[in-house]
């Protein structure tokens, strides 16, 4: 249960700039770590909490700056906060904090709040026009932190579900830190990442920039029992796209896609998993000579796979 309207209003004046500075440091503390329980979060904002939270971000409050990124990013979880953060003014001092002259812990606040304001359509624009793409690639780079990695990398599969801004990501070089992130990355880090790809991978251009940045073996290996159902569905639609090129297919057989994809055939209980691996089979059977022995043995568990989905 969130605290009384009359208590959060106390701690967010306490936030203005005619505080004392330990009563502002003190009362920012407190809200955001009140901001990490959900239930607590439409009170936060309903208290008047995010303005003061935004002018906080601004370079006269050092002190203050990550913890209140740190709140804006768990307030931007809901979705009527979005809308009220980026009215508030939020979004070109985050991507400000993307920079290079930010602590890790502040980018990766930072990115992560950008990464849940970018979910709605209009920050989406707004983020882009305040050039955060150039930034989260950079931070996409093997010199930042894990936390770093990862927000930047959701960020990114957030904002390359637009085809337009497909194009502007792959620009910028987002392409080769996402692939080498699918083999070095944490769990979630991976995730993000194949999900970026998997988004960027619809545009024709990025597909042959993708396979050529080593994507494929990596993409194979996550098709794999130790990934999770989620993980595997986004990556066996990477290598749907992927499986028009004879170059491509030959390296997804090299990488040892058609057992991997039987296995999923097999094994895996979600409905597009079985589809998107029946499609990647038939196309590896069909147009390399090496796997028609395998594709024969797979093609009979796609006909059955593509009958379940009509049950």
């Amino acid at each position: 249960m969130p605290p009384p309207h009359r208590e959060l209003r106390k701690l967010v004046r306490k936030l203005g700039v005619a505080a004392r500075p330990t009563e502002q440091e003190n009362a920012l503390a407190t809200l955001s770590a009140l901001c990490h329980d959900p239930d607590n979060r439409a009170a936060i904002a309903a208290a008047g909490a995010i303005p003061d939270l935004v002018v906080l971000l601004g370079p006269a409050v050092p002190a203050g700056v990550q913890d209140a990124a740190g709140a804006l990013m768990s307030l931007a979880e809901d979705a009527d906060n979005k809308i009220m953060i980026a009215a508030a003014g939020a979004i070109p001092p985050l991507v400000q904090l993307l920079g290079p002259s930010s602590s890790a812990e502040m980018q990766q606040m930072a990115a992560g709040a950008l990464q849940n304001l970018s979910v709605n359509a209009d920050n989406d624009v707004a983020i882009v026009a305040a050039g955060a793409i150039p930034l989260l690639v950079q931070l996409l780079a093997p010199g930042s932190s894990a936390g770093v990695q990862e927000n930047a990398a959701g960020a990114v599969r957030n904002l390359s579900e637009n085809a337009d801004k497909q194009v502007t990501i792959a620009a910028a070089g987002a392409i080769p830190p996402l692939v080498q992130q699918l083999g070095r990355g944490s769990p979630f880090g991976v995730l993000q990442a194949a999900s970026a790809l998997r988004n960027l991978i619809v545009n024709a251009e990025n597909q042959v920039t993708i396979a050529a940045a080593g994507a494929i073996p990596p993409l194979v290996l996550l098709l794999g029992p130790g990934s999770s159902a989620r993980a595997q569905r986004i990556t066996v639609g990477a290598l749907m796209f992927l499986a028009q090129t004879a170059e491509n297919l030959g390296a997804m057989n090299a990488a040892g896609a058609i057992p991997a994809m039987k296995l999923l055939l097999r094994s895996s209980s979600d409905a597009d998993t079985k589809m998107y691996a029946s499609r990647t089979l038939v196309s590896l059977g069909d147009s390399n000579a090496d796997t028609r022995v395998g594709a024969a043995e797979a093609n009979a568990e796609v006909q059955e796979a593509i009958g379940a989905l009509h049950i």
